[in-house]
């Protein structure tokens, strides 16, 4: 019998499912890693990504682990490839909320661990927060119940304002420009962050695939005090792990110690060489994330 080559599974697949928000339902785009049918009984791993970003920054990690989990990695609405809302103050936590629970009812899952970057890990926070939540184990990259006006501010100045660029090049320079805190980011890294944060426009140019109205939100959402969650914080019920990067603007090293005294059983890795946020884009940190969920 002649030998046949087999077609390659490709390492995901890609699925949408509708929100709802006071303007009507919207498209939120998730990639699924991983042979979902062959693993569809072990456990699942649900990522979200930071305020800008977008569910391919997930790539590197969901390529590690998606052999020992079913590893699902949204758009944000707003984000990627998901839908753009029709007015910016949609843009906001509740909605936020409310798609991602809309996320979970669609896995037909009844626990997850919840991997969430800066805003994935508030979202994270306030779903591990209340009654009943199917989070099991919650990891937070570098972000935390407090975070100073100051570090919200350094945001504000950028989102939601770029132009459009003359080559996905440009878009490149301009990522290593807003995202210096970002560590470990390799050459490749930053390729591959460019080519998914942005698309080709009907004139030839490069602009961000994140809807400029995110930006126009957020700080309209930005008050005179430091962000508090400490009352959310307390009523976590499952184990975290936080990772901070050592320069961190967004999570002080005393919000990252008072964490450990209050609140949920907790684990803090810090990484050298980053701030806000690290990547997960290299062994050493996927690694932390594998062995603790192995060991939680």
């Amino acid at each position: 019998m002649p030998y046949r080559l087999k077609k390659p599974v490709k390492a995901y697949s890609k699925h949408y499912h509708l929100g709802l928000g006071f303007h009507g339902f919207h498209r939120i785009n998730y990639l699924e890693w991983g042979d979902v049918e062959k693993f569809s009984t072990q456990e699942t791993l649900v990522c979200v990504h930071g305020l800008t970003r977008n569910a391919r920054d997930f790539d590197f990690f969901a390529s590690k682990l998606c052999n020992q989990y079913r590893v699902v990695c949204p758009d944000v609405v707003g984000r990627g490839d998901s839908d753009h809302l029709l007015d910016d103050e949609s843009y906001n936590y509740f909605q936020y909320n409310a798609d991602m629970n809309a996320l979970l009812s669609r896995l037909g899952v009844t626990e997850v661990n919840w991997i969430g970057t800066s805003m994935g890990g508030i979202i994270g926070m306030v779903l591990a927060s209340v009654p009943q939540s199917p989070i099991r184990r919650l990891v937070i990259n570098d972000i935390g119940p407090e975070v100073s006006r100051d570090a919200l501010m350094s945001i504000a100045a950028y989102i939601g304002k770029s132009e459009e660029f003359a080559s996905q090049k440009d878009v490149e320079d301009y990522l290593r420009k807003i995202y210096p805190e970002f560590g470990p980011m390799t050459d490749e890294d930053w390729a591959h962050m460019a080519k998914y944060s942005s698309k080709r426009t009907e004139h030839g140019t490069w602009k961000m695939k994140v809807d400029s109205r995110v930006g126009d939100a957020f700080r309209d959402s930005i008050s005179y005090f430091n962000v508090d969650m400490w009352d959310t914080w307390e009523r976590i019920s499952c184990p975290v792990l936080v990772l901070r990067g050592k320069e961190s603007t967004f999570l002080s090293e005393e919000v990252a110690s008072r964490m450990m005294t209050c609140g949920p059983e907790t684990t803090i890795v810090e990484f050298d060489g980053c701030g806000h946020t690290p990547t997960l884009r290299n062994d050493e940190q996927v690694s932390v994330i594998e062995d603790w969920l192995a060991h939680s």
